[in-house]
């Protein structure tokens, strides 16, 4: 049994009484109803994660007002109509044991619902880095009801049973659009040359927040203690203004980092971040004050968050995306049973991405729970017995889900080694972590009790033999090899053979499709020593530079002088060059030595004409159905056995 001695310790914050020092922070969800109530699916996800014992909940963003949300699903706290919905939030907080904290926000310019209707506002008229609208300068009249707003939010997270308010202060919005210069350049008192001088607002609302809730009840804010952006303010500016902050009546401070406009993304940080690679603002942030301080960045381990709090690097420490991954966490970890925790990769697919590309409500790639708690079942009407063939994600998730809801399962793969596609997806840098996930769900399944048919092939023959109920056919995809003259000279190969180390590195690469696979295949080969050049015929990279991978794997490629061509097709591969370019328009590549095919992927379905000639119910999931991301992998596997 794990003692954890620290981040078990209870504490006593005013009127609020912790059981631990672990917080599960503001996350968006996309679950609010759509005029801003507190829906059942709110309710359901709230639920789950309580269950999994943090000292303390801080709720999603809740608007101040209505000209300060995101999006009409955001919670609400302007109206005493959010009030009874609140409660519910409240009472299955409190049932759980767990402690909840409403944290109360205002956008600023950062909403672009409220930018294309014109009622975006801001200190300063300063485009939003991220939706590029213009809000309009907020007045002193505005600023005075926005102020009030905090107070009367606060004063309704009090009334309805919350056990503390946070004043979200960070990431770029309204408060944070005050501290900063970069967004503040107003030439009356609610600006200045100073940190200190622009702090005036975020202290007139700390006020008004402490004379609405009174003198016993707990408030903390969340500040960006660095913008992480150019000429932004540093953590020694913060500082400057803590002091002031607690007297003006903070008690606690919320130590994250960055803005809309940060590279890279690291408020939600990618893979390329180490767990607790953020602490050291937290423990600049308790130099200057005896607050307590949340620490935050990445923390999946609450062996690692013991230690910081041991380190006094922090008083609590915040695990964001670790509570979509397993909200069990640290349960498992004080039963000692370290090896069952799921821990966050930090990919992104189905929390932040989802959210800033518009596809739907909060999910976690790994765990397929998360965002779905109305409609996951707890076990079969009726146990099937249910063949999966094919052990990469898909199949893993779908043969776990299937045995937990009861049905007799068997598990097939063609080959010695289990893991699909993500054996290769775990080489590149910075990706191992995706090899130690796919360890723990394959150790998950063989612990559960599926039985596992290892170098076995499916067959028409063996289904008609068997007979099984249900199959999930989770077969994965194949490499697709583009018609390209020269395409079969001996140092032409794929990005498959160069990441299971079949063939060794070349010194001038070109790579071929410049998708996922191309790039990170680039990123390898660069580490390596080659010199690479990747083209795609499409005319931009379909890598997503606002997705915190993207980013960075842009970032490398500048940094390691990758050239990367979009818009040209390769025409074809020559001895020592290759041939590209669009219409009659040709240009050459040279010197080459190695060319690596990273063209894409094509779905590997051959037993659905066997499946449908039988009469066996069945379902193609993940690249078998067609290649896409990890995310889609693991619903569609979880999905095909829900529906049974």
């Amino acid at each position: 049994m794990s003692t954890l001695k620290n981040i078990l310790s209870p504490l006593k914050i005013r009127s609020m009484e912790l059981p631990n020092r672990v917080v599960m922070p503001p996350m968006g969800t996309n679950l609010g109803a759509g005029d801003a109530t507190v829906s059942d699916e709110n309710l359901a996800y709230l639920a789950r994660r309580a269950k999994g014992r943090p000292g303390l909940i801080i709720t999603e963003i809740t608007g101040i007002h209505p000209d300060g949300v995101v999006g009409p699903s955001q919670l609400g706290a302007y109206d005493d109509r959010f009030i009874p919905g609140l409660k519910k939030m409240v009472d299955v907080a409190h049932r759980a044991g767990s402690r909840i904290a409403m944290q109360i926000h205002h956008t600023g310019r950062e909403s672009l619902y409220l930018l294309k209707q014109g009622r975006a506002m801001a200190p300063s008229p300063i485009p939003s880095i991220v939706f590029k609208g213009e809000p309009r300068e907020m007045t002193l009249e505005d600023i005075q009801e926005v102020i009030a707003a905090y107070g009367a939010a606060a004063r309704r997270a009090r009334e309805t049973g919350f056990d503390a308010v946070e004043i979200h202060g960070a990431h770029g919005y309204l408060i944070t659009q005050f501290l900063s210069a970069l967004t503040n350049q107003r030439s009356d008192g609610y600006g200045g040359a100073t940190l200190k001088e622009r702090a005036r607002f975020a202290l007139e609302v700390i006020a008004e927040v402490r004379r609405q809730v009174g003198a016993d009840y707990p408030v903390s804010i969340r500040l960006s203690a660095e913008e992480f952006i150019k000429d932004g303010y540093l953590v020694e500016d913060i500082q400057s203004i803590i002091p002031d902050m607690v007297q003006a009546g903070i008690d606690i401070i919320h130590a994250s980092f960055g803005t809309h406009g940060s590279p890279g993304g690291i408020t939600q940080a990618p893979a390329e971040y180490n767990p607790g690679f953020n602490i050291g603002l937290a423990r600049k942030i308790k130099e200057v004050t005896d607050a307590p301080v949340i620490g935050v960045g990445r923390y999946t381990d609450p062996a690692d968050a013991d230690a910081a709090i041991g380190r006094l690097d922090a008083d609590l420490i915040a695990f964001g995306r670790q509570f979509l991954a397993d909200p069990d966490f640290l349960v498992k970890a004080q039963q000692g049973r370290t090896a069952d925790i799921r821990q966050c990769i930090a990919c992104n697919q189905g929390c932040i991405e989802r959210e800033i590309l518009g596809e739907g409500n909060i999910r976690c790639s790994i765990n397929p729970e998360t965002g779905q708690e109305t409609i996951y079942p707890a076990a079969a009407e009726k146990p099937r017995r249910v063949w999966v063939v094919g052990s990469g994600p898909a199949g893993l998730v779908a043969a776990s889900e299937a045995q937990r809801l009861g049905h007799k399962v068997t598990l097939f793969e063609k080959n010695k080694i289990m893991g699909g596609q993500i054996r290769y997806a775990q080489v590149p840098p910075h990706k191992e972590i995706y090899g130690r996930w796919i360890d723990w769900e394959i150790d998950q399944v063989e612990k559960s009790g599926v039985e596992i048919m290892k170098e076995t092939r499916v067959t028409q023959e063996l289904l008609a033999k068997e007979k099984p109920d249900y199959v999930i056919v989770a077969t994965g995809g194949e490499k697709l090899i583009p018609p390209i003259a020269g395409i079969d000279k001996p140092f032409v190969c794929d990005a498959w053979q160069i990441l299971d180390g079949r063939v060794a590195p070349g010194k001038n690469v070109v790579i071929i499709g410049g998708a996922l696979i191309g790039m990170e295949v680039a990123d390898f080969l660069s580490d390596k020593g080659s010199q690479v050049t990747v083209v795609d015929m499409l005319p931009r990279s379909p890598v997503l530079k606002i997705t915190s991978h993207g980013y960075m794997l842009h970032k490398r490629m500048r940094e390691k002088s990758c050239r990367l061509i979009f818009g040209v097709e390769v025409k074809s591969i020559g001895d020592g060059c290759v041939e590209c370019g669009m219409g009659t328009e040709l240009s050459t590549i040279a010197p080459v030595d190695q060319v690596v095919i990273a063209a894409g992927m094509k779905p590997v379905n051959d037993l659905q004409d066997a499946l449908e000639k039988l009469g066996i119910e069945y379902a193609l999931v993940g690249d078998a159905k067609s290649p896409r991301r990890i995310i889609e992998a693991t619903e569609e596997g979880a999905r095909a056995v829900w529906k049974l």
